[in-house]
């Protein structure tokens, strides 16, 4: 009996932790009803479930590129549909892509799919927000040349995963607020990323209104609404996107 116990209890002491896991990490931050409204099609943007990531695509006539995009981790990706409805309507493809056990550590490469489906789409930029930011960094690094562009939101690039030398266009957009992705740590992987990123410091802003998805532990206050800081994030990230767009083809 005391060695069945022995074989039967490292089992059981898995099984419990994977349980309480998948319960944390299938219970994410959001979305808000602001998110939730953003999912329907409109005269200017069309919404359309691919399989593995949601397209919001400019309904007045082809994307002049595309923008691969990863939530946050734990956050519900539905949470990020209006930032992305509003890149759409300014002429981008935006592929919103959910994440297993909503963290993009699980699937940093998704990327690559998204891209292959596509053909038409000549420039594509990879980002995301926080941990998303941080794994589409991770893609950069692991695919060096197969995106023009990185956007990064309150994230930054791991340690040990350099860009400064891969040919990629980046902007880093963070909040002066931000209790989680405080402004020393962005500003400290400087050197890690080209000489040439713009760099975005949101005054006011902090980590979760990068997202609609309400407060989330540990972050500061902002000091402006949502809907102003969403406002500073698009207007920043559409400047980059047309500008690294319009470049021409050449990588």
């Amino acid at each position: 009996m005391k060695n069945r116990l022995l074989i039967i209890l490292p089992f059981l002491i898995l099984t419990v932790l994977f349980t309480a896991f998948t319960m944390w990490a299938y219970t994410p931050l959001g979305p808000m009803p602001e998110a939730l409204a953003a999912l329907t099609s409109d005269d200017e943007v069309e919404i359309a479930n691919r399989g593995g990531w949601w397209e919001f695509s400019p309904a007045g006539g082809p994307a002049i590129a595309g923008l691969i995009l990863y939530p946050g981790g734990r956050v519900d990706w539905r949470s990020y549909a209006p930032i992305a409805k509003g890149i759409a309507r300014h002429g981008f493809l935006v592929a919103l892509v959910p994440m297993p056990f909503n963290l993009a550590v699980f699937s940093p490469q998704k990327g690559g799919e998204v891209i292959a489906a596509y053909p038409h789409i000549r420039k594509w930029a990879i980002g995301g927000h926080s941990l998303g930011g941080a794994m589409a960094a991770n893609f950069v690094f692991q695919n060096p040349g197969l995106v023009d562009g990185l956007v990064l939101w309150a994230a930054y690039p791991a340690e040990n995963q350099s860009l400064r030398n891969i040919a990629v266009e980046v902007i880093s957009i963070y909040g002066s607020e931000d209790g989680l992705a405080t402004v020393e740590v962005v500003e400290a992987a400087r050197n890690r990323l080209p000489e040439d990123t713009k760099w975005v410091q949101v005054l006011g802003g902090n980590h979760a209104q990068f997202g609609w998805y309400g407060d989330q532990p540990g972050d500061g206050t902002a000091l402006l609404s949502r809907e102003e800081q969403q406002s500073i994030i698009l207007t920043e990230t559409v400047r980059f996107l047309e500008q690294f767009a319009s470049e021409g083809d050449e990588k």
